[in-house]
């Protein structure tokens, strides 16, 4: 994961999410921005997994719509961290659907975002 600089780049701070080195969000819906870093991977925020699955809106339509772009659902199965309800076109545009992670790994990435540019914001 990364982030959109800001202005003078765009409107604002926004949060890519790479799967696999491609922009989910983009690839997602095209018009979508990613949520602001300190909202979406904030200790605790909506990308920290849970036993319990939920769905977590990770981006917002770039005109200011409050709909939801974006929407993946979040779970953990013992130490693998799942995605699913996804629908986007893979590296060799097969549509993916769900994708995993190692929960150390992936804690660590989110960790290592907020710090950088969640922090303070």
């Amino acid at each position: 994961m990364t982030a959109c600089p800001g202005p003078p780049i765009c409107g604002a701070l926004h949060t890519y999410l790479f799967v696999d080195g491609l922009d989910l969000i983009t690839r997602s819906y095209s018009g979508a921005a990613g949520d602001h870093p300190s909202q979406l991977l904030r200790p605790g925020g909506p990308l920290y997994p849970t036993d319990q699955a939920r769905s977590v809106d990770v981006a917002a339509c770039e005109q200011g719509s409050p709909t939801s772009a974006v929407c993946i659902r979040i779970r953990l199965r013992g130490q693998t961290v799942l995605w699913g309800g996804l629908m986007y076109p893979g590296a060799d545009d097969r549509v993916i659907e769900e994708v995993r992670f190692d929960l150390a790994q992936y804690l660590a990435a989110i960790e290592q975002g907020f710090s950088r540019w969640g922090r303070g914001a």
